[in-house]
């Protein structure tokens, strides 16, 4: 209940407790590594897509990211609107229309 608290704070969640989330949802290893790097963007940061993937160890899965940040299990956690494109504008969102500019504006960077 703590870690709902502090979201709904504007807080992000205990990275442990993220990943104690991601280790129960059944992740590839390649799911996995892009996750626990879109865990590590500071709140007020971006990083593109291509950014994820090379620091992932992928560097020419940019696509494969995205389809990661499309099935991520938990969105509120692990904090996937974060990910743009490389020319900065936001990309895609498996949410509702307009979240991910919301919540980009939320945190300043938009």
């Amino acid at each position: 209940m703590h870690a709902l608290t502090e979201l709904l704070d504007g807080k992000d969640v205990d990275r442990g407790l993220a990943e104690r989330l991601l280790a129960s949802a059944g992740l590839t290893e390649f799911q996995w590594r892009v996750y626990r790097v879109v865990l590590s963007i500071p709140r007020g940061s971006t990083l593109s897509y291509g950014e994820v993937a090379e620091l992932a160890g992928s560097p020419r899965a940019a696509r494969a990211v995205g389809n990661a940040m499309r099935r991520n299990p938990f969105p509120l956690i692990v904090p996937c609107h974060r990910v743009v494109r490389s020319d900065g504008s936001p990309g895609g969102y498996a949410g509702p229309r307009g979240m991910k500019e919301r919540l980009l504006k939320m945190e300043g960077t938009m």
